[in-house]
């Protein structure tokens, strides 16, 4: 007789909300999650009065209300907008690309003299059919924001240069022609008070969650205590890599505490100038308006990922999206396991999908129970 109905392996915020959901419904749930905590990638932990993301910024936006009104079940969420900026060499500009960063650029005013001047440097490059995302990039906002913006921060980020990573990666860049430095769109956007681990642990109240337990390592007994098993792990680890190895980015963190209130100004700095080995500093009391008499940063590194680190962003090029339909289509026999989150389903999702996703996939699943019941 087995246990539990569910086996969630996982922790993090797709695991966490699926697990929540279903017991909701009267299922018994067991989450396992090989790190000492919950929250996966969204976790965060108190220094010095400061919530500290501990695997990068993350900020909540959304342009779904169902989506947001679920999470606001969870939080109260302040009114902390992205505005980050961007430091090359010794010049400062305003992210996204919009009339402040042009004006930066070039002393231009008007959204005409930004457009005309882009348009004169787009058309020098006499670039028709962008072979590499160098060009594709040249093409989409010419020669100054390119070289200053782009391409040494994304040379950092991908570990290549920027003429040997392929167009599709940048299929366009949004040049905004007013004075606005909201990098998000969308009309639900804000940092939960007091940290994204509060959340996950009211998603997870009422459910049994075992920490340091490495699924992969116990798959035998784990796998007996329940019918099903909701999977938020690399699917190619799961199938011990039988048809190859999916490529993920990873990142690297170095966080210190600072004896000072207030160490950059601005929660995010990217670092455009390759010379700068990190892509940006994270100052996490800007997030929350700290004013804590101390301030903790992290810089944040790109890496090639390899084993025992941690995948962060799936590579979906061409031979990667061909392997990961391998993976894919075993999957869809398997009958008794779900394939959930970023590296189940071998797809970069801000949190505001990886919520709608695994919503979704509770309505199906937990239909086709009561169903089957």
């Amino acid at each position: 007789m087995k246990k539990y109905d569910y086996l969630i392996v996982g922790a993090g915020l797709f695991g966490a909300v699926f697990a929540h959901e279903a017991a909701k419904k009267g299922k018994t749930c067991l989450v396992v999650d090989k790190r000492s905590h919950i929250g996966g990638n969204i976790y965060t932990e108190e220094v010095e009065g400061i919530q500290v993301h501990r695997y990068g910024a993350h900020i909540f936006h959304t342009s779904n209300k169902k989506v947001w009104d679920y999470v606001n079940q969870f939080a109260e969420f302040n009114h902390f907008v992205n505005s980050p900026i961007a430091i090359y060499k010794d010049e400062l500009y305003n992210l996204p690309f919009n009339m402040n960063t042009f004006h930066q650029l070039w002393g231009v005013r008007t959204p005409a003299e930004a457009q005309a001047k882009i348009r004169e440097q787009i058309t020098r490059m006499h670039i028709t059919h962008p072979k590499n995302l160098e060009e594709q990039a040249l093409a989409l906002v010419g020669q100054d924001v390119y070289e200053k913006l782009i391409e040494g921060y994304t040379r950092k980020q991908w570990g290549r240069e920027c003429r040997d990573l392929p167009s599709f990666i940048i299929k366009r860049l949004p040049l905004r022609y007013t004075y606005d430095n909201n990098y998000f769109k969308d009309p639900y956007q804000g940092i939960p008070k007091g940290g994204y681990t509060n959340i996950v642990r009211k998603l997870l109240e009422g459910v049994q969650v075992v920490l340091n337990t490495d699924f992969l390592e116990n798959r035998e007994a784990l796998s007996a205590q329940a019918d099903r098993i909701l999977f938020t792990g690399m699917i190619d680890a799961y199938y011990d890599f039988c048809y190859g190895e999916l490529q993920y980015r990873s990142l690297r963190f170095e966080t210190e505490t600072l004896d000072m209130e207030n160490y950059q100004g601005n929660a995010v700095v990217n670092y455009t100038d390759y010379e700068v080995p990190y892509t940006r500093v994270i100052e996490h009391k800007h997030f929350e308006f700290g004013i804590q008499p101390k301030t903790v940063i992290t810089r944040e590194y790109s890496a090639e990922w390899k084993p025992g680190a941690e995948p962060y962003y799936p590579i979906n090029d061409q031979k990667n999206d061909e392997l990961f339909a391998k993976y894919e289509k075993r999957a869809l026999e398997e009958p008794n396991v779900i394939f959930g989150g970023r590296l189940g389903m071998y797809r970069y999702m801000d949190m505001d999908k990886v919520i709608e996703e695994a919503l979704n996939l509770a309505e199906t699943e937990l239909s086709y129970e009561s169903c089957e019941e």
